[in-house]
């Protein structure tokens, strides 16, 4: 090759590398001058924060004596009283002790008119004592603040200095004078004599007041005003030191809060780091200057010598396996042509060889015709990896061109044809043709799915042959992967469409519980307001029967409080159901024996039955069981109420027996029955039977059996038969046996005489927010002999209440208007100076107004009273309080 030649070649490919090579060396350049000046950067913080540090802990030392000195009886005795020579000279040399163990520069007592009566330096010439400090910063904010600080050259003796100042105040906190003590800073500078830089320490007005550099002290890094100018020189605070303006420009700005710049007062060569901190409780601004050039420049000309070998290395390698290719090529392309000029001499010689393997690929090719049949192409490999046979539908679906699959073709060339067609995916061509030889070595069985360029899906499927070779069909799976696919998208929809209408379901369940909430609230506030009237008429009705005298009249009155007591029921019963679809009745699940329970329904149930004619006989039991008493007492209550009102003339049993690990406590009657078509729905709300019983139930009672049993998750269960009766249960878990306790004993709770009531006399206020309700209350209590001076609502309550003028006892509703009851009660107790019994009646029937008794001590008792309950408890109460 030409030396010419040879130049034109290599030529652009040099002028590239030493291109190259100085482009990466310029940019290493930079990114080395970055990095160098941010690692200084961060390098000049961190110096800073710890001389910081330690100037902030050098002031923090000596905070502490002037607090201490301002404590001090003796000191502040002098600048309180007057002062003789003895006592100056003993606060001198007390001063000068105090100076000495601190090893301060001054220490000085000021007086409330700014001059120094004591001072350390009493015996230098220079002393304090006497001066007056009045106009010095520090002592101004004393008097105001209680302490003050404040840098600046002294006055007397012209040396620069750090002033802390306290408060002098007497025992009741009046200012008297002011301890000062002075720092000298210059230890400081000294110690900053060992940087590498120059350290400098501004003002908040940015007066450098100490530099490590003479030519850097009393330089403003920022012009003064006026105003400050005038402030300085009132204050003497740098005396008659002059003050010059600092020259710079900032080239860049870097991290950690500093730059690069360039000063030109006082004169530095080249650009400089500036590095500042600021100090919080002084005000001051701690500053670094150093020069970073050289190592600046020297680390950016390593970045560039080592980016510059590094891409020297890189095209180096380049042309290495540049030239290394080109020699693989050239003899690859040798050996090709020794190969052809080799298979051209030998062709003649093979001509009959060929002839009989013709004719043996013709007998091999017979295959083909029985593989035609099938609709996926196939595709048959001998033990050499070569083509045995195929069939029509895979040259169609390969689309290979006439004569190209053979028999005894390598099956390697059919894979490299096809990969040029990029039918083997991405990634390099001899990969993919390795790793599927690899795979018909090894006679694995295979299935998989590959997409064509033209939307086709082929499902191939391989099998190994028992004779070594490999047999593999292709089947176009096109129309099946279009359908799966639209079925993917409807069921797509579909989810969706189902989460549409979850979340509508999900939004109406949500409004139907809200609507559920908002009328249970309404029937509790309805019951609730229909309570206060139905109270009033029981209370006017039980003031009216005393007054009756004629036997019709008294009937009549009997009959009207019978309906009143039925109309109680009724609403109560309301409040029960709103209570338990509210899911605010509160259980309390516990361990308890039968035996009290039944016996007490029993006594109690077999006074109603017998005046209606029936008997009602109980079987005693020993058995204890699991549940709320309560609450089950109250479903053995409307059972029994049941059975009373449907057997006018018959019997009715109360007993329990064992069912298992659970007690069924039934209730037998032999009323008319029930008929098996109506037996649910007797415990829907407002469903009575015509037949039988009265006509006073309010078609409730079983409805809350219901309710009530599913909150305890007890059973409830019926047997009815037409004309004989029938029988009520409830199954209740038994527990163990549980200790029963003796009644407490009987006590005649007659009626009293008038004479010898304990109401009769009594002062009883009635604080209700109904007027009928008041107005009724005290008709009843002043027929019962009770004094009422008050039966009104909370502001006439608080506007009668006389101190030492309580009454006996209040009869208080729980919701007074827009008051609360307990409120109104407190402060009724302060008007009064002392408290008094309560009585809690109010239509709240919840647990929570009942707590609220018991934790007061009140006693409590639910609208509509019934005044004779109320009567027994007033008359319990005041005989207890005599």
């Amino acid at each position: 090759m030409r030396p010419s030649r040879i130049v034109r070649q290599w030529l652009p490919f040099s002028l590239l590398a030493l291109g190259g090579m100085w482009l990466v060396a310029m940019l290493a350049h930079g990114w080395g001058e970055r990095r160098e000046l941010s690692q200084q950067a961060t390098q000049s913080r961190q110096q800073l924060d710890l001389h910081a540090r330690a100037l902030e802990q050098l002031v923090d030392r000596y905070r502490a004596l002037p607090q201490v000195l301002a404590l001090d009886p003796e000191l502040r005795a002098a600048v309180a009283g007057p002062l003789d020579h003895a006592l100056q000279q003993r606060l001198n040399r007390r001063l000068e002790e105090a100076n000495h163990t601190a090893r301060a520069s001054t220490l000085t007592l000021i007086d409330r008119d700014g001059i120094a009566i004591a001072a350390s330096n009493w015996r230098e010439p220079g002393s304090n004592v006497g001066e007056r400090y009045g106009f010095r910063p520090y002592v101004g904010q004393a008097f105001s603040e209680g302490h003050g600080r404040f840098y600046g050259i002294g006055v007397t003796t012209g040396v620069p200095g750090y002033f802390l100042s306290e408060l002098i105040r007497d025992d009741a906190g009046e200012p008297l004078g002011v301890v000062v003590i002075k720092i000298e800073v210059s230890a400081v500078e000294r110690e900053w004599l060992r940087l590498d830089g120059t350290m400098l320490v501004s003002d908040t007005h940015g007066v450098i007041f100490l530099a490590t550099e003479d030519d850097w002290r009393y330089r403003t890094l920022r012009p003064l005003d006026a105003a400050t100018r005038r402030g300085m020189a009132d204050t003497r605070q740098y005396g008659l030191q002059p003050l010059q303006p600092m020259s710079a420009s900032v080239r860049t700005t870097l991290a950690d809060d500093a730059r690069l710049v360039r000063i030109d007062a006082p004169a530095r060569a080249g650009e400089q780091l500036w590095a500042s901190a600021p100090l919080q409780e002084s005000g001051w601004t701690l500053h670094l200057l150093r020069d970073v050039g050289p190592p600046v420049a020297a680390a950016a000309r390593q970045a560039a010598t080592a980016a510059g070998i590094a891409w020297l290395a890189a095209v180096l390698l380049a042309m290495f396996m540049v030239q290394r290719r080109r020699m693989v090529a050239l003899r690859l392309r040798s050996r090709a042509e020794l190969e052809a000029l080799v298979q051209q001499h030998a062709r003649e010689l093979r001509s009959a060889r060929d002839g009989l393997l013709e004719a043996a690929q013709g007998a091999d090719s017979g295959l083909s015709r029985q593989l035609d049949h099938l609709p996926q192409g196939v595709v048959i490999i001998d033990a050499d990896l070569r083509v045995a046979a195929w069939n029509r539908r895979y040259v169609e679906l390969f689309r290979f061109p006439p004569d190209f699959i053979q028999v005894g073709r390598p099956i390697e060339d059919v894979f490299r044809y096809n990969a040029q067609r990029g039918l083997l995916g991405p990634g390099p061509v001899e990969d993919a043709i390795q790793r599927r030889l690899e795979h018909l070595r090894s006679g694995t069985p295979h299935t998989r799915e590959s997409e064509k360029e033209d939307g086709t899906v082929l499902e191939i499927r391989g099998n190994p042959l028992p004779d070594g070779g490999f047999v593999t069909s292709y089947a176009d799976i096109t129309s099946y992967k279009a359908a799966a696919r639209e079925l993917r998208s409807l069921a797509d929809a579909l989810e969706r469409r189902i989460a549409d209408r979850t979340a509508d379901l999900e939004q109406a369940r949500q409004d139907a519980v809200e609507a559920n909430r908002y009328k249970t609230r309404f029937v509790a506030a309805a019951v609730h307001d229909l309570l206060q009237p139905l109270n009033a008429a029981r209370m006017f009705l039980s003031a009216l029967r005393s007054r009756l005298q004629d036997g019709e009249q008294r009937d009549l009155s009997r009959h009207v409080d019978a309906a009143l007591a039925s109309q109680d029921a009724i609403l109560t019963s309301l409040l029960d159901i709103s209570r338990m679809e509210a899911r605010t009745q509160q259980v309390d699940i516990r361990d308890f024996a039968l035996a009290p329970l039944l016996d007490a329904l029993a006594r109690e149930f077999g006074i109603l039955a017998t005046a209606r004619g029936s008997t009602l006989r109980h079987v005693p039991t020993r058995l204890a069981v699991r549940s709320d008493e309560a609450l089950l007492r109250r479903v053995l209550q409307n059972l029994l109420s049941n059975a009373v009102r449907y057997t006018p003339r018959g019997r009715i049993l109360l007993g329990c027996r064992r069912a298992g690990d659970d007690v069924r406590i039934e209730v037998w009657d032999t009323g008319p029955g029930i008929p098996r078509s109506r037996q649910r729905e007797i415990f829907e709300e407002f469903r009575r039977l015509d037949d039988g019983g009265d006509s006073v139930g309010s078609g409730l009672g079983l409805a809350i059996v219901d309710r009530i049993a599913r909150l305890l998750g007890h059973g409830i269960g019926l047997r009815s038969r037409i004309g004989a009766g029938s029988v009520f249960s409830v199954t209740v878990p038994r527990a163990q046996a549980v200790p029963v306790q003796a009644p407490p004993a009987a006590t005649d709770a007659g009626p009293a005489s008038a004479t010898t009531s304990p109401l009769q006399g009594c002062t009883v206020w009635c604080l209700d927010d109904d007027a009928q309700s008041c107005a009724a209350a005290r008709a009843m209590l002043e027929r019962w002999g009770c004094n009422v001076p008050l039966a009104a609502g909370a502001n006439a309550a608080r506007s009668a209440a006389r101190r030492g003028d309580a009454p006996d006892l209040v009869l208080l509703d729980l919701h007074l208007g827009k008051d609360s009851g307990p409120d109104v009660f407190a402060a009724l107790v302060a008007a009064w100076g002392s408290t008094t019994q309560v009585i809690l009646l109010t239509g709240d029937r919840s647990d929570a107004a009942q707590a609220l008794a018991r934790n007061r001590g009140w006693h409590y008792l639910p609208k509509p009273v019934r005044p004779p309950a109320l009567r027994a408890l007033m008359s319990q109460l005041l005989l207890r309080a005599a």
